[in-house]
């Protein structure tokens, strides 16, 4: 029944169009007032222990990094060393876009920063050689999803920090996924491009090559800073993202110049901006699964569903359903802080693994990211098209299928998340 009540309130809220955040957070306090007798100091309390942990300063780190490297050039430089490696091949700019979200990926941690930082050079050079702006459109937009798969990625220390999983062991778990991924979108995007004769780039030589790498070079060493860092122990995660904002810095404004120092106020200004509401949503998701656990729903739903023969199949199947229902009117930040603290306890009594689960919620979140109607890649990608919503919603739809055959595989081969950390010793 306080399930119910709880639920109904937040739902409520969210329909009047209400931020997810404040929506939360009013949720609470509703229910507290009318439905408990907790005291208001417990509140008060929550709201600054929800955000006293030492895996969320990776947020604002990994974010600020990613705001150098955007407006840094790095971009630029991944986006020619992609199509110098792929661009011969059909719908080779298309292909090399593919590459370079999946580099940009291993950099930044954010799907819509990738889309903007790839997509606002590559496009714009696509509908230049020919290629049409749904095509293009549909490849960046189902590609920038990589952000949160690729490691390192924001959304998996949000999940890590609603359910005390180790960050390390989450970001190695996405590697083979995200490369998969890639691989997927690289092969959906080819196909289409052969299919329809659309133009391929002059075949680059091994000199031409290994100058487009030489000259990426800065940007790419910052995976092996922050993944081999990360692995040998030299570094936490958390510790990674301080290093990563502070290569990135040094990389933007002083090897490859730019960024002046005068722009630089203003990338930090950006970066506490969108750190603030990101840390707004957390404090408001921690209450909210506060009052979950204060009233043992969790516990009462896996108790229901283990009671009703629920196995493991149905209810990784159960989860695919929800999420993607959820990424129809929510963002991935809240869907994963106010769903990880409900589904962990079930799938824990049903022995799913809890680093699987986690890469299953971040599958989820990017197919809701490249979807109508709160699709941020999709809104990201319609303000450097100029393109429709609809329109592009048509346009990402044979990528889209794909990813969602991607994640009936990742669902039901847990080794495919697993086999990486496991080999490492992370499990």
């Amino acid at each position: 029944m306080n399930a119910a009540i709880i639920f109904l309130i937040l739902t409520a809220l969210m329909v009047t169009g209400m931020p997810v955040s404040i929506a939360l957070g009013l949720t609470v306090l509703s229910f507290l007032f009318g439905f408990t007798d907790v005291p208001l100091e417990s509140v008060a309390l929550k709201l600054f222990t929800g955000i006293e942990k030492f895996e969320i300063m990776a947020i604002p780190f990994f974010i600020l990094a990613g705001n150098f490297l955007t407006h840094g050039g790095v971009a630029r430089r991944m986006i020619n060393f992609a199509t110098a490696m792929v661009g011969h091949w059909h719908g080779g700019l298309g292909l090399g876009g593919v590459v370079a979200c999946a580099l940009f990926a291993a950099v930044s941690g954010s799907s819509p920063a990738t889309v903007v930082a790839i997509g606002s050079i590559l496009l714009p050079a696509m509908a230049k050689a020919g290629f049409p702006k749904r095509f293009g459109a549909g490849v960046i937009a189902t590609s920038g999803a990589l952000g949160i798969l690729i490691p390192p990625s924001i959304v998996m220390v949000m999940y890590a920090v609603a359910t005390n999983t180790s960050v390390g062991a989450l970001f190695m778990a996405g590697v083979v996924p995200g490369l998969l991924l890639a691989m997927v979108l690289g092969g959906v995007t080819w196909w289409r491009a052969r299919k329809n004769n659309y133009p391929r780039l002059p075949k680059a030589t091994w000199g031409e090559r290994w100058v487009a790498f030489r000259k990426s070079f800065w940007g790419l060493f910052l995976i092996v800073v922050v993944m081999g860092g990360i692995y040998s122990g030299i570094f936490t995660p958390t510790e990674a993202a301080a290093m990563s904002a502070v290569y990135a810095f040094i990389v933007a404004v002083f090897v490859y110049k730019d960024m002046g120092l005068k722009d630089v106020s203003r990338v930090l200004l950006s970066s506490a901006n969108m750190s603030a509401m990101l840390l707004y949503i957390i404090t408001n998701a921690a209450l909210f699964s506060f009052i979950m656990t204060n009233e043992n729903i969790p516990q009462a739903m896996a108790d229901w569903m283990l009671g009703n023969g629920l196995g493991v199949i149905s209810f990784l199947l159960a989860v695919n359903v929800i999420l993607l229902l959820a990424g129809n009117f929510m963002e991935p930040s809240s869907i994963m802080l106010i769903f990880a603290p409900i589904l962990f306890p079930i799938a824990m009594q049903l022995g799913i693994d809890p680093i699987h689960l986690g890469i299953l919620m971040v599958v989820n979140m990017e197919v809701g990211m490249c979807h109508p109607p709160v699709g941020l890649n999709l809104y990201v990608a319609s303000g450097i098209t100029k393109m429709g919503i609809t329109e592009l919603t048509v346009a990402v739809w044979p990528w889209l299928l794909s990813m969602l055959g991607f994640l009936v595989l990742v669902t039901y081969w847990p080794n495919l998340s697993l086999w990486l950390p496991r080999t490492l010793g992370m499990l």
